[in-house]
């Protein structure tokens, strides 16, 4: 990598020694996308890497970004495909002309769009989905999204997923790509048990906070759902597994942690014992209070909500979709994980960690250990940081690779 550093360098004529200029590209401004911009550019400066995140104004990126060191920059960009495409990628175009990235790195749905409509090869581009845009798709939307991607495909270096089974579903829906799988990480030493307390045991006193605060009982069978409130999350199938949960434990209650486009329509359907606890700056509270967190997605690459909570030494519930079964303790498919949809299963599975303090305890013993041991945001970060120095050394040796025949594609071309 240092010897890339000073190609780089030596190649732009214009940044100080050592330093390769990473544009990341991203539109989601919340959630946990942002989270893993924010991650990345922080390790990314820690290295000596000049880091630029353009992202759209608001919400919580820019900001972090900015804390972690990186230079921040506007990209105005909305989550709908359609007639503010033209503008993205001419914004994309301008970016890279302003700032000369030795490479791009483009977060989710609508910033792989727009990089590599504007940049075409042109400069080394890493693409990361954080789950298939076709997911959430249906009929012919999704048809052409698949179609998008798979066509998109050549002009990436890397597709960068962050599960086995996320490659796996590209695979399956036609997409040829040079693929990178880099496992989603947390920082360890933000999420850990609380001190003095056994895993899985509630911190009283993040429970007598919340009882000040949402009324929820101490007593209560706690559990927590984080995330944003949309249809990825799935907060409607736990919703509807909830009465069948309280029929069984009468004492449990439901807290939901976020904000979304769902909040009205979830509010409208939602049974007793539930609480909407909006945004949290900080969710370590939540997860310090709750006897279960459960995330029941319909699709995911792999979510970072279950690696937090068990990094504090919380089981988990979680559905059966891309990066589940990669992120559990082995053994836990059994009792952790569950259909996708299926509410019954789900209520009977948040139903048996709630009745078992000792299940949870053991759990969650397994799940602190297992994520120390294998989703450290550090490792996460050099592994990016490797793939992108394989994808320069390629750039590198095409470029003085000897002439051949016409027709002769780049490396990394499709």
């Amino acid at each position: 990598m240092p010897k890339l550093l000073a190609e780089c360098t030596e190649r732009r004529g214009s940044e100080p020694q050592g330093r390769l200029t990473v544009l990341h590209l991203a539109q989601p401004v919340t959630g946990g996308v942002a989270r893993v911009v924010t991650d990345l550019a922080r390790a990314q400066v820690g290295a000596g890497l000049r880091v630029v995140v353009a992202c759209p104004p608001g919400g919580a990126l820019a900001h972090l970004a900015a804390d972690s060191g990186a230079q921040v920059v506007s990209w105005p960009a909305v989550r709908e495909p359609g007639v503010h495409v033209p503008a993205e990628v001419y914004g994309v175009r301008r970016l890279v002309r302003s700032l000369r990235p030795d490479l791009v790195h483009a977060h989710s749905a609508k910033a792989g769009l727009a990089a590599r409509l504007a940049l075409r090869g042109r400069v080394p581009t890493v693409h990361q989905p954080h789950a298939w845009s076709f997911e959430a798709a249906r009929g012919r939307t999704a048809l052409l999204a698949r179609a998008w991607e798979r066509y998109a495909a050549r002009w990436a270096d890397r597709v960068l997923c962050v599960s086995e089974a996320e490659r796996g579903t590209g695979e399956a829906a036609g997409i040829a790509a040079r693929w990178a799988v880099v496992r989603n990480g947390i920082d360890l030493d933000r999420f850990a048990p609380p001190a003095g307390l056994a895993p899985g045991e509630p911190d009283a006193s993040a429970r007598a906070r919340l009882t000040a605060s949402y009324g929820v009982p101490a007593t209560a069978a706690l559990v927590v759902c984080v995330g944003r409130l949309c249809e990825q999350k799935g907060q409607d199938i736990l919703l509807a597994a909830w009465p069948r949960i309280v029929a069984r434990v009468p004492h449990a209650r439901l807290v939901l942690v976020g904000d979304g486009p769902d909040l009205a329509r979830l509010r409208r359907v939602a049974p007793p014992h539930v609480v909407f606890a909006g945004a949290a700056a900080d969710v370590r509270e939540w997860y310090a209070a709750a006897d279960v967190v459960a995330l029941p997605s319909r699709w995911e690459g792999m979510a970072l909500t279950p690696l937090e909570a068990m990094a504090c030494g919380r089981p988990v519930v979680v559905t059966d979709v891309d990066g589940s079964r990669e992120l559990l303790p082995p053994g836990q498919e059994t009792t952790c994980l569950v259909p996708c949809h299926d509410t019954v299963a789900l209520a009977d599975a948040v139903t048996r960690l709630a009745r078992d303090q000792r299940l949870r305890a053991e759990l969650a013993e397994a799940a602190v250990k297992h994520v120390r041991a294998g989703f450290d945001v550090r490792e996460t970060a050099a592994a990016v940081r490797e793939t992108y120095a394989a994808v320069l050394r390629e750039r590198a040796a095409a470029r003085t690779a000897p002439f051949r025949a016409t027709g002769t594609r780049r490396a990394g071309a499709r």
